[in-house]
């Protein structure tokens, strides 16, 4: 039976590529599963084998190590060159987002004090 290695949900196409990749070199048998139309499901990366799945999710185990380590450092390299988004630069970039997130963290902020005192009244 197929066992779901990779929700494809917010994952970016060099990282579906790589994992791809992963599999055809350590001869894996997988399959994908493509987003449905009303975007209630996002696709999947799929083992096909049984006997394969601790070894999918060994390697990918290893991948997802290495990718967040080559992500930190090149974060790390951005900051030290002064090139790393800062609030200060989002906010020239996008002023519009930035008040709108703002307005919005208020008013949820706002809900959340107001409803218990509704509530207590009735």
């Amino acid at each position: 039976m197929s066992k779901l290695l990779l929700n494809l949900r917010h994952v970016p196409d060099d990282e579906i590529a790589d994992v791809r990749a992963m599999l055809e070199a350590n001869r894996i048998e997988f399959y994908e599963t493509l987003p449905s139309r009303w975007g209630i499901s996002h696709g999947g990366i799929w083992v096909t084998d049984d006997g394969d799945i601790a070894t999918a999710k060994r390697l990918m185990a290893e991948y997802q190590a290495e990718r967040q380590a080559r992500a930190r450092a090149e974060h790390a390299a951005a900051v030290r060159d002064g090139t790393a988004d800062t609030f200060a630069t989002v906010l020239r970039r996008e002023p519009l987002r930035v008040a709108l997130t703002v307005l919005a963290i208020l008013g949820m902020l706002g809900l959340v004090a107001l409803i218990p005192v509704l509530l207590m009244r009735h």
